[in-house]
């Protein structure tokens, strides 16, 4: 997955603050919608009802951890976190995941019981719950969407409130075929279907918030390209012991040996300024570290 180098910190036109009071609002309504789809679920009998409020639950759940990594994450460097405290929205993400994979295994067990000991639900119930969860998931999509743009924390809670609202609308669709038809096995389906959807979910983005929290090289980095293109850069001779890594989504950071033929301070200070800013403006490596090495010394 290409990324664009022109990373912008700007996630959305509003304060960091405007949009920490969107998401307190999310999470709140979240919150009251999953009371609302337990009891609905229990006096109905609807798993898949269960299902949406334990999905919502997440929701609720990871846009709190959202809201707390990034005020987190907003902090300065300090003594104790030299590169600041930004990664705290991976952390986050990871958490949020982790939840998710949980859930879905617990809804896949009890999915699997109603199989055998089918359940008689009221369709109506479901229904009316499900048809005010699709109203909220939307109106929940819509703040995490303007927040998401850049920031893969922001991203994973608002594919939630997405998969949230397809949820909601499949469960209205289960509730009528109930009303219409007594088909109270299109409720277990549906669950079994919800768990698998969000497991689905959870296991694409696992990958890369890992390989991200494990200082990988990021996708669209190449370390040939970068050794070739420092190399051809006049007085470089070698470039070794190159290490690249995420800080967090947006900021990129480089060390290696530069071996070069020159010998006078002002030249190396020179060919450093040429190699930093042909790392930006190449690859949108905005913290280098290099170490000059003279040739004589290999």
């Amino acid at each position: 997955m290409a990324h664009s180098h022109n990373h912008n910190h700007n996630h959305s036109h509003h304060s960091p603050e405007d949009s920490d009071f969107s998401l307190i609002v999310a999470v709140s309504i979240n919150s009251l919608l999953t009371v609302f789809q337990v009891i609905g679920g229990i006096l109905s009998g609807s798993l898949s009802l269960i299902a949406d409020a334990l999905h919502n639950l997440s929701d609720a759940a990871s846009l709190g951890i959202a809201i707390f990594a990034r005020k987190i994450s907003r902090r300065p460097a300090d003594n104790s976190k030299t590169f600041g405290y930004k990664r705290a929205e991976v952390i986050a993400a990871l958490i949020n995941l982790v939840i998710l994979v949980v859930i879905s295994f617990y809804l896949l067990y009890e999915a699997a019981w109603r199989f055998f000991e089918p359940v008689e639900i009221s369709g109506w119930i479901i229904i009316l719950v499900a048809g005010i969860a699709l109203i909220v998931d939307f109106v929940t999509a819509l703040i995490t969407f303007s927040l998401s743009k850049n920031n893969m924390n922001m991203r994973a809670a608002f594919l939630h409130n997405l998969s949230d609202a397809m949820a909601s609308l499949a469960v209205i669709v289960a509730g009528s075929l109930i009303i219409l038809y007594q088909w109270y096995w299109v409720d277990t389906l549906l669950t079994g279907m919800l768990a698998l959807f969000i497991l689905y979910q959870a296991f694409a983005m696992l990958p890369r918030t890992i390989h991200l929290l494990m200082e990988g090289v990021p996708d669209d980095i190449d370390l040939e390209a970068i050794k070739i293109t420092l190399s051809k850069i006049e007085h470089v001779d070698d470039v070794h012991h190159m290490h690249i890594w995420s800080l967090d989504e947006s900021t990129i950071a480089l060390e290696a040996h530069v071996v070069v033929d020159l010998n006078d301070f002002n030249d190396m200070e020179n060919t450093k300024r040429i190699i930093k800013k042909s790392l930006l403006d190449n690859y949108g490596i905005s913290h280098s570290t290099l170490e000059f090495e003279h040739e004589m010394m290999c």
